[in-house]
């Protein structure tokens, strides 16, 4: 059969733009403004200077406005509240922490379990965080008999007075200075020494001191709950204050959350609180249980990507610079 030949295509004629309205430029609301640009820097100018030469733009903006929330509530006499994994503890950023906290500028801190098992080790040896793929094979990973040990001891002396994890492990640190020679560097320490609220919140079976024949699950149970509980109190009068998040993706994000429904279900509104995630990667829950869901009903919430190392160090100096204006 033969094919039947194909029907050419109607000529279709380029689009008449003759009549295509226009307006000003000028006119034209722009995202990018050379009054928000960047600045060169100069040699021998201050940091105070650095920080304004900074782009006013994305990140920048970002930066800047938690800045200024931290400083808005600290001389409103609002909480400061430090949310962290012990990623911040093992690069190195524990001495930035304890300044922050003598300054009153954070002013109560919630920590996994990780970050306890790695300032206890920085207070007694002053160096922590081993090898795991190393002793994994080996059976090792996890087996240092002092931290598990002596942890489980503060925590169940703790349980037994009636204390949250945090308070019982600081105290334990202050109790024996001699096995302590770096506690300087020791959040948990400065916290109890400070009178500042300190809470740990774990999830069984996740941190190396429960595989210790000492561990008690009653004990870290009951400690924990007490932090936790502790941790709600602290957020339920954050009203005008700020809650910041330093990496940890999962547990602290899911703790906070709830500190804040106990809140507002025991009548503090939390209408005006500012929450800030900082990580190097964006994380499903910090941005939506940290940054997002709490702030929905008022407040901002932000996050900055950036390595923990650099962009805590350059928050803090930032904050005292402009609290010291």
């Amino acid at each position: 059969m033969p094919k039947r030949p194909k029907r050419p295509h109607p000529s279709i004629p380029p689009l008449d733009l003759s009549r295509l309205q226009t307006y000003p430029l000028a006119s034209r609301h722009s995202k990018v403004n050379v009054a928000d640009f960047a600045h060169p820097w100069k040699r021998h100018g201050t940091f105070a200077r650095f920080l304004r030469s900074l782009p006013d733009i994305l990140a920048g903006k970002t930066f800047r406005a938690v800045v200024e929330a931290i400083v808005r509530a600290r001389r409103a006499g609002k909480p400061v509240i430090l949310g962290m994994g012990a990623h911040a503890t093992k690069v190195g950023l524990n001495p930035i922490l304890v300044d922050l906290m003598k300054r009153g500028i954070v002013t109560a801190v919630a920590m996994n379990g990780a970050v306890v098992i790695h300032d206890f080790e920085l207070a007694y040896l002053g160096r922590t965080s081993e090898e795991v793929e190393a002793e994994i094979d080996s059976g090792r990973f996890g087996m240092a008999e002092e931290t598990g040990r002596i942890l489980n001891e503060a925590i169940q002396e703790g349980w037994k007075a009636g204390m949250g994890m945090g308070e019982a492990v600081g105290r334990y640190l202050l109790r024996h200075p001699h096995l302590f020679p770096y506690r300087r560097l020791s959040l948990l320490a400065t916290g109890a020494r400070l009178g500042l609220p300190m809470t740990v919140h774990i999830a069984l079976g996740t941190d190396i001191i429960h595989m210790h024949p000492r561990a008690d699950g009653a004990a870290l149970g009951a400690t924990s709950l007490v932090d936790f509980r502790r941790l709600a109190a602290v957020v339920s009068k954050m009203e005008g204050g700020v809650y910041i998040n330093i990496g940890s993706a999962v547990l602290l994000p899911e703790v906070f959350l709830k500190t804040v429904t106990l809140s507002r279900n025991l009548g503090a509104a939390l209408k005006r609180i500012t929450t800030v995630n900082l990580d190097f990667l964006p994380h499903y829950r910090p941005l939506t249980n940290v940054v997002k869901r709490p702030t929905q009903k008022g407040g901002c919430g932000y996050s900055l990507i950036g390595h923990h190392e650099l962009m805590v160090p350059l928050i803090a100096a930032a904050v005292i610079e402009r609290l010291n204006e």
